[in-house]
C-alpha cells in the first residue's frame, strides 16, 4: 500500500533534513501487543533525542487521543492505546501531552489515516524543535496495556503471564521480565512447570538454545530481556499450539 510512502513524504516535506529509520512494517494487523513489544526491544539502541513514531492504531478516527510522551532520552508519538507505554516506562516518563493543536496537522485530516495527517506532522515538527507545550495540554492519565505486567504469586513461586510475541522461528516471548525472575529466585538450571491450556511440560531455564539437545524444549531470557519458551532448532509455538495473547502459568518446581 501507499501508507508508508505517504507518511515519509509528510515527514520530509515538513523537516527536509530528518533521518528516517524504519524499525518494521511487519507487525500483525491491529496488534498493539506485538507493536509495543517490538518497540520496547528497539528504542534504546537509537541516539538520545530520537522521535519514535508508532502507527498501530485500530481505534483511528474514534475519540481515542493522540499523545506525545517525553522520556529521559526520547520522544514517543502515537495513539493513546498502550502501544507506547512499555518502552516509555522503561526509559522513564518525564511528561505526556495530548495532541490537540490542529495548526500542527495537515489541512485535510482523514478519519482513517491519523498517522499521515496528525502523528507524522507532529513528529516532524518535534524534529524541527517546536515547544512541547504547543502540541496540546499536559496530561497525567494514559491507557496502560493489560499485557504490561504478569501476575506474580510469591508464596507459590508462580507467575501467570501471556504470550506477547512469536518470532519467525516459533520462539514464544512472554511478558515476564528479568526482574520477575529475580524476585522468584529463578536462575539458570531452575526447573519450571509450564501450563498452557490443557498441556503441561517441564523445562529448565538455560542461557541459550545450544545448552539442550536438538528438538528439546527450554526456557531462556531472550535478547529483549523477556522470558521465552523455545525448542532447540524447532518451533515451540507449533509444538505448544500457542498464539499471542494466550495465557501461560509458570511454576518453579
Amino acid at each position: 500500500g501507499y501508507y508508508v510512502g505517504a507518511v515519509k513524504g509528510v515527514l520530509t516535506k515538513i523537516c527536509p533534513d530528518v533521518k528516517v529509520i524504519d524499525i518494521t512494517h511487519n507487525i500483525s494487523k491491529w496488534d498493539i501487543r506485538e507493536a509495543a513489544y517490538v518497540l520496547s526491544c528497539c528504542y534504546r539502541y537509537f541516539p538520545s533525542g530520537t522521535i519514535h513514531l508508532v502507527i498501530v492504531d485500530p481505534g483511528v478516527g474514534t475519540e481515542r487521543r493522540g499523545i506525545v510522551i517525553k522520556t529521559k532520552r526520547y520522544f514517543f508519538v502515537g495513539p493513546d492505546n498502550g502501544v507506547l507505554v512499555p518502552a516509555a516506562l522503561e526509559d522513564g516518563i518525564e511528561s505526556i501531552y495530548s495532541i490537540e493543536n490542529k495548526e500542527l496537522f495537515l489541512e485535510d485530516v482523514s478519519p482513517t489515516f491519523h498517522g499521515r495527517d496528525i502523528f507524522a506532522p507532529v513528529a516532524a515538527r518535534l524534529a524541527r524543535g517546536i515547544n512541547l507545550e504547543s502540541i496540546g495540554p499536559r496530561i497525567m492519565n494514559i491507557i496502560f496495556p493489560s499485557f504490561y505486567e504478569p501476575k506474580i504469586d510469591m508464596k507459590n513461586r508462580e507467575v501467570i503471564c501471556e504470550v506477547i510475541f512469536i518470532d519467525e522461528f516459533g520462539n514464544v516471548a512472554t511478558n515476564v521480565k528479568i526482574d520477575t525472575l529475580k524476585r522468584l529466585n529463578i536462575k539458570y538450571g531452575t526447573k519450571l512447570e509450564i501450563k498452557i491450556q490443557d498441556k503441561t511440560l517441564e523445562v529448565k531455564l538455560l542461557p541459550s538454545f545450544g545448552y539442550i539437545d536438538e528438538g528439546k524444549p527450554l526456557a531462556l531470557v531472550n535478547s529483549c530481556g523477556r522470558l521465552e519458551l523455545a525448542i532447540n532448532r524447532g518451533n515451540a509455538a507449533e509444538f505448544l499450539g500457542i498464539k499471542p495473547s494466550d495465557k501461560i502459568i509458570i511454576k518453579v518446581i
